[in-house]
């Protein structure tokens, strides 16, 4: 079993950058694909980007590809989401979690944080 925190999450002025983190408990973190994952008031949870196991291969959604990185240092059982660029439309809570395959579907991912708040401003 995992278990996922993520911090990081604040106010920033659009254009402006944010380094959310996802800290996980258990030793078979490195056994996990990561993803993050974001959802706004009244939409659904979509996703943003996905990191495989050990790092080599990345997902990006379309609306993120060039501003948004996603990383992971299995040593200390961390993935973070470095996002620059932002904009008033990246507002949203941010989820990571964790799935035994690189996936893109929400469904696809059994554990999760709690999220953490990212509001962009005009």
């Amino acid at each position: 079993q995992v278990q996922l925190v993520e911090s990081g999450g604040g106010l920033v002025q659009a254009g402006g950058s944010l380094r959310l983190s996802c800290a996980a408990s258990g030793r078979t973190f490195s056994s996990y694909a990561m993803g993050w994952f974001r959802q706004a008031p009244g939409k659904e949870r979509v996703f943003v980007a996905a990191i495989s196991s050990g790092g080599g291969r990345t997902y990006y959604a379309n609306s993120v590809k060039g501003r948004i990185t996603i990383s992971r240092d299995n040593a200390k059982n961390t993935v973070y989401l470095q996002m620059n660029s932002l904009k008033p439309e990246d507002t949203a809570v941010y989820y990571c979690a964790a799935a035994l395959t690189i996936r893109t579907r929400p469904e696809d991912y059994g554990y999760w944080g709690q999220g953490t708040q990212v509001t962009v401003s005009s």
